[in-house]
């Protein structure tokens, strides 16, 4: 089976997910091949930079626009038929791609994306069987199609919430968002904190600024060495220089050990050698902490799905919610001080099991493309 996995650099996320499936393919399925395509690159370089650059500018600069613009096209409006509209346009630039690659299947994990195939589906242009992996912890409409095949969901509850906006329940398969394998692998703690150079009884705080970075996490920090409580900071500032350079500069003047990481291919290790991380709510760090069983502090969540994902993460005593000022420091201090409240926040995360995720997807990509071969009038012959 060929799978083409199209995507978006909009975020990371949805890019992650895709190599995570990818990924896996590759090393449990040799029979199978998927291949990912950033689609709006591939399309037009302009279109790339107007949608991700735009995203990443209202989503940055603009977070209360853009709160707006998704929930507005969250509803069968004006501006959601614009929306609509514009793909239905641009999805005939997507056909040379897909007759080049010839799948068996798309996997789309980009609402626009799935958008465009869809419609090229709906004009006949194609006939190959299409999921919807969708990267977040609450539904939106701009990602729900009249052609696709099955929606593969973050969590059992957003089951209903897609029915209510039109999905068939036999459509949904709440499998959970792939993240790669090195996330669900165990690991003695200890051991960990010694490799990464850390204090071995110690507890460890880790902060992750984002893809976007973020704005209020220096302060966040400053209140988090101020607290008498006894642990230890880590911080990955990702490839964020100017936040890396900032830190550089705090950090010889913190009272308590910090470890200032840059960029790693070690963030497995990093989040299950700690006890807390702090983060953005990003649908592929949220999943890929509740992959290594941490709890979770949320802050600066974008106004739309990351809101979502916070609210779905604080509802299940997988979360704190987080703001910058002296109260973040006391939601610290009472978790670190608190050990059975931590640990009832990990076990809820080891609850919320979505390990089989990339097998439960493929399994499914099987079934479809068999049904489609069966159902195919050469097959009836």
């Amino acid at each position: 089976m060929k799978i083409l996995i199209l995507s978006a650099a909009a975020g990371g996320g949805h890019l992650r997910a895709s190599y995570a499936i990818q990924s896996y393919i590759a090393a449990h399925s040799p029979g199978d091949t998927a291949e990912v395509v950033d689609a709006l690159k591939a399309i037009n370089v302009v279109l790339d930079k107007t949608c991700c650059g735009g995203y990443h500018f209202l989503a940055t600069k603009t977070p209360k626009i853009f709160g707006q613009l998704y929930r507005a096209t969250n509803e069968e409006n004006p501006l959601y038929w614009l929306v609509d509209g514009f793909n239905h346009l641009i999805s005939q630039r997507l056909l040379p791609l897909i007759r080049e690659k010839n799948p068996d299947l798309i996997l789309s994990t980009y609402p626009f994306t799935t958008e465009m195939v869809s419609k090229l589906k709906e004009r006949g242009k194609i006939d190959i069987p299409l999921i919807c992996l969708m990267t977040d912890y609450g539904p939106h409409r701009t990602w729900i199609a009249k052609k696709v095949d099955a929606y593969v969901v973050a969590n059992e509850e957003m089951v209903t919430r897609m029915e209510a906006l039109g999905v068939a329940r036999d459509q949904i398969y709440p499998f959970g968002i792939p993240v790669n394998g090195v996330f669900f692998t165990s690991a003695d703690k200890e051991e960990l904190l010694k490799k990464l150079e850390l204090t071995p009884g110690l507890s460890a705080v880790l902060i992750m600024a984002g893809s976007f970075g973020v704005n209020n996490i220096k302060k966040i920090y400053q209140s988090l060495i101020e607290l008498p409580t006894p642990f230890q900071i880590i911080i990955i500032t990702g490839k964020n220089k100017k936040l890396y350079a900032d830190f550089e500069a705090m950090i010889p003047r913190s009272p308590k050990p910090v470890k200032l990481v840059y960029y790693t291919n070690e963030v497995e290790n990093y989040m299950r050698a700690c006890d807390l991380l702090i983060t953005k709510p990003g649908g592929l760090t949220v999943s890929e902490a509740l992959a290594c069983n941490i709890p979770l502090a949320v802050f600066d969540a974008i106004p739309g799905q990351e809101e979502d994902n916070a609210d779905f993460l604080i509802s299940h005593n997988m979360a704190v919610p987080l703001d910058s000022g002296k109260h973040c420091a006391e939601a610290i201090r009472t978790l670190l001080e608190d050990r059975q409240k931590l640990l009832a926040m990990r076990d809820s995360c080891v609850a919320f099991d979505k390990s089989h995720a990339n097998e439960n997807i493929l399994t499914l990509a099987h079934r479809l493309v068999e049904n489609r071969i069966k159902s195919s009038p050469r097959a009836e012959k």
